[in-house]
């Protein structure tokens, strides 16, 4: 991977004040015209929660749903690795499938019983837990040491891949509103959050990916993975934000923020120090069961403090993991220790719950397939675009840009997160819903075969 260069630092310096500016700019304009639109007025919730067995044991339908999770995820994986593509995605594909959008749709009742409405809550609890550890692991095996000399160009472009597709996202707004939203929803809180669903790149699936294709430790790799880190943590504040506005808080949003830089910086100026004196301690023997407890605790506080902030619980986890040094007896003992309790059962329980509140057949007509093909073609465009102008403005070569360009478009995890917000507090609409899970699906398959074509094997 090329160096940036002196000369590209101050360049990335100008292009950054300009590109912030001229996103508030259009932000403005897009509103100002955006206001002036009309939706359809709001359709009545419909009685009653579909799929909901009477004094189903909870605990019976979990593992029931986890074992369907497994077998399914497990024989897509291989499937699509037998293809090209990233296990990930067969489990991304095989939540899907066991949602309404197929499973639901063919046999309603084989729907009915193995994922019931009730034991989604079980099962996003589940899910959750999985996110979190498996952050955690892609945090200990995070080399900092590569990124010395790339942190312009790391917080440049994450920030640039942040901007431009919300800008995007903005103006796209103005065709979707009228077509996908619904009159009681106002015109900015509608392109504030899909600008921000546009603006995510999948942090998890991102690093999955990156293991799957065996670079994670590669110099492009380690940039990667910051960016989409810086991006996702940006990304998140972004999203209190834009909650405030919507809920009519916006000044608690600003203490988020001011809140998650003084963590991060309580992480990397007391907690790192911290932690190369208790991995020097142990020394480089087997690490004991009392020293593998304390590094779980740890990372559950830390988890539970990025929470409790107001910034996913996924990001404490994984600077916790980023912290302790990660060619140590005690990072791998506790890579070793979750490495297929997470892949294989946890994380792809997250799918399988994203896959529940998709519906496919919400898309019937030819004008709902356009507006889902507009906006893979508006996200792929912002991502890869915005990502390699500014690699390029910071000194990397052009196949290096692209190349983590095509990265950054990865999509999935974090954007579900986002989505299922939105959806939660009525801006976006099942169908919207709908189609920006399939752009994740398209992004994030296209991520494998055209980085590969782009910078090699």
């Amino acid at each position: 991977m090329t160096q940036p260069t002196k000369g590209g630092a101050a360049w990335a310096a100008v292009g950054y004040v300009a590109m912030i500016a001229a996103a508030i700019g259009v932000f403005f304009l897009v509103r100002e015209a955006g206001n002036a639109l009309t939706a359809p007025p709001p359709v009545p919730p419909a009685v009653g929660a579909p799929g909901t067995a009477a004094g189903s044991d909870a605990l019976y339908h979990l593992l029931i749903a986890l074992t369907a999770i497994v077998v399914v995820g497990r024989t897509l994986g291989r499937a699509f690795s037998a293809l090209g593509q990233p296990p990930v995605i067969g489990e991304v594909v095989g939540g899907v499938l066991l949602g309404p959008s197929f499973l639901g749709a063919i046999a309603p009742a084989a729907y009915t019983f193995i994922l019931p409405a009730s034991v989604a809550p079980h099962l996003g609890m589940v899910a959750q837990l999985g996110v979190i550890l498996y952050m955690f692991m892609v945090g200990l095996g995070l080399n900092a040491d590569l990124l010395r000399g790339q942190v312009h160009a790391t917080v440049a472009t994450s920030h640039a891949s942040i901007v431009l597709p919300f800008a995007l996202g903005t103006v796209l707004a103005l065709y979707l509103y009228p077509r996908l939203s619904t009159s009681d929803i106002p015109f900015t809180s509608f392109a504030l959050f899909l600008g921000i669903a546009m603006s995510i790149t999948a942090f998890p699936v991102l690093a999955r990916i990156l293991s799957d294709l065996g670079i994670t430790r590669t110099p492009i790799g380690v940039v990667a993975l910051t960016c989409a880190a810086v991006d996702d943590v940006t990304a998140w504040c972004l999203l209190a934000l834009v909650v405030g506005v919507v809920q009519a808080r916006a000044g608690s949003a600003m203490f988020v923020i001011l809140l998650t830089v003084a963590f991060i910086a309580l992480m990397f100026l007391v907690v790192r120090p911290l932690a190369r004196r208790l991995v020097r301690v142990a020394g480089t023997g087997e690490p004991t069961s009392g020293a593998i407890a304390v590094a779980i605790a740890a990372m559950l506080l830390a988890a539970l403090t990025t929470e409790a902030i107001g910034v996913h619980a996924i990001f404490g986890a994984f600077l916790l993991g980023a912290v302790i040094p990660h060619e140590t007896p005690l990072a791998r003992s506790l890579v070793g220790s979750f490495e297929h309790l997470v892949t294989i059962l946890l994380l792809p329980a997250f799918f399988a719950l994203a896959g529940m509140r998709t519906e496919i057949g919400l898309l019937s007509e030819w004008s709902d397939w356009l507006a889902c093909a507009l906006i893979i073609v508006v996200a792929t465009v912002g991502k890869v675009g915005g990502t390699l102008a500014a690699g390029r403005m910071s000194g990397l070569g052009w196949r290096d840009a692209a190349g983590l360009g095509v990265l950054m478009n990865t999509r999935g995890l974090m954007q579900l997160i986002v989505l299922n917000v939105g959806l939660d507090l009525g801006v976006i609409s099942p169908a919207l819903f709908t189609m920006m899970v399939i752009m994740a699906l398209v992004t994030t398959i296209a991520t494998t075969p055209v980085f590969r074509r782009i910078v090699g094997p």
